[in-house]
Order: C-alpha cells, then structure tokens, then sequence
C-alpha cells in the first residue's frame, strides 16, 4: 500500500489572540487583505484520505467548517496552553460519526487535558453526549498514524517544553524559542518546514522573524513556511516582499504537499 504524499492545510496562522485582535486600532488589526486574517494556530495534516489535526484551539469549530474536513483519524497537541486545546469540546460530531477519537500527547499535557476536560475523560457516570477519546500518552519516541511514522520533536517555549512533529518530509514547529542540537538532527532533508514567528521584536517564549529566519538557514528545509503570526510581525504583503526566496508567510487556507 502507498503511504502517499503528505498534504498540510493552514487551518490557523495566528498566534493565542488571532488577528485581528479585540480591542485594538493597530494597523494590520484594520487590514482588508483575507491573508492578514489569523485564527489560532493550527494544522490538517492528510494522506491517503487519513486526517491527522495538530492541535485543536478555540476557533475548532469554525476551521472545520471552512475546510468542510468530513473526518479526524487523530489528534496530536504540541502543548497545553488554551490556544491549542480549547476546541477539545467541539470534537463531539465526530465521535458521533467516528467512534472515540485517538488523542496523542505528552504525559504533562494529558494530565492538563483530564483536568480541564474531566467529564471528557470520566471511566464512570459520563456526561450523556460527551466528546469520547482514546488517550495516546507519547514522549520523543517515533510511532506510527494510519501507515505513516510519526517523529516527536521537542522544542523549549521559554521554560516549557513544546512537541512539533515530523511526518514524512515535513515538519510542524509551534511556540518554539528554543530547539537543542539533538532535536535539530530530526530535521534534515526537510521538504518543508513550518515554525512559528511571532514578530519583528524579540520575544521571551518565542522565535521573532530574524530567530525564525537564522533557525531556517541553519536546518536548511527545501522550502520553509512561518505561522504562529501576530499583528505585530506587519502585513503579510509587505513582510512577503522581504523574505528569502524559499521562506513564506503562512496564511489561512494554505496547502501545501510534500514534494
């Protein structure tokens, strides 16, 4: 059987307050341009008709309408903050379809998971009609989805620890600041790389453009795509412009395949 090409689609580019963001008069808040337009971080990865999410932030529901996504084979969370966990609810219509979904994280995060989510995660008295998962608890070992490996690779978000994932030839970093050489060496021979940068200023959790950019020349991905964006990284053209040729500005409804 084909394990065939692995397709990414940008479900989310925006960082933990989406762009526009509430309350604010800053120019790219203002932008008419759809690409200037940022829910919450978060990815489809897909093969071979298997749909494997990489997070499941606030504006789940809605990414999933937009990109008419008709089923999840599974659910890997790079970490636990709210931007990245709290659509866990809106899961519900497929696990009517579906059956439990698989859910795939790191001890840490589960733990986090069971606590905000306990009536998902009950053994008795369930909530009637509640989202049902099969927990995954996974650490930097590689296993497989859907006839696929799938490579854990941890990256440091100011003091806490963060999974990105590789899947084939490509690579989804998310709230990375930092990634030690051992984790590095799981990157190579990338056709594409995604890793988030957040702004032009620096940034104490996280990678800013010219972090982004140094990391990008040094694992050296054949094409490399930035998420994770505020407002205050600018507006998509202008920033496009300025950008090396094989780095781009990820946007909402983006797809790309793995050459």
């Amino acid at each position: 059987m084909s394990k065939g090409k692995v397709k990414i689609t940008f479900l989310g580019t925006g960082t933990s307050q989406g762009v526009p963001m509430l309350l604010s008069d800053e120019e790219v808040n203002l932008s008419t341009d759809k690409k200037d337009k940022r829910l919450r971080a978060s990815v489809l990865l897909s093969w071979n008709d298997k749909n494997i999410l990489i997070d499941c932030g606030p504006d789940f529901r809605f990414q999933m309408l937009r990109a008419k996504v008709q089923s999840i084979e599974a659910i890997l969370f790079s970490h636990e903050h709210s931007d990245h966990i709290a659509g866990l609810d809106d899961i519900r219509p497929y696990c009517y379809k579906q059956g439990a979904l698989s859910i795939y994280a790191s001890s840490r995060v589960m733990k986090a998971l069971e606590r905000r989510y306990d009536y998902i995660f009950a053994k008795e008295n369930r909530y009637p009609g509640a989202a049902r998962v099969v927990e995954n608890t996974i650490a930097e070992v590689p296993f497989d989805i859907a006839n696929r490996q799938v490579i854990p690779i941890q990256v440091m978000h100011g003091n806490l620890g963060v999974l990105g994932y590789r899947v084939g030839d490509i690579a989804y970093l998310t709230d990375v600041k930092t990634v030690q050489d051992s984790e590095k060496s799981k990157l190579k021979h990338l056709d594409i790389l995604v890793v988030s940068a957040l702004r032009i200023d620096k940034h104490p959790t996280h990678m800013n453009l010219e972090e982004a950019l140094e990391f990008i020349d040094e694992i050296q991905p054949k094409k490399a795509y930035l998420t994770h964006i505020s407002h205050r990284l600018g507006f998509h053209k202008a920033v496009s412009m300025k950008l090396p040729k094989n780095v781009f500005l990820a946007y909402d409804g983006l797809e790309v395949t793995e050459e």
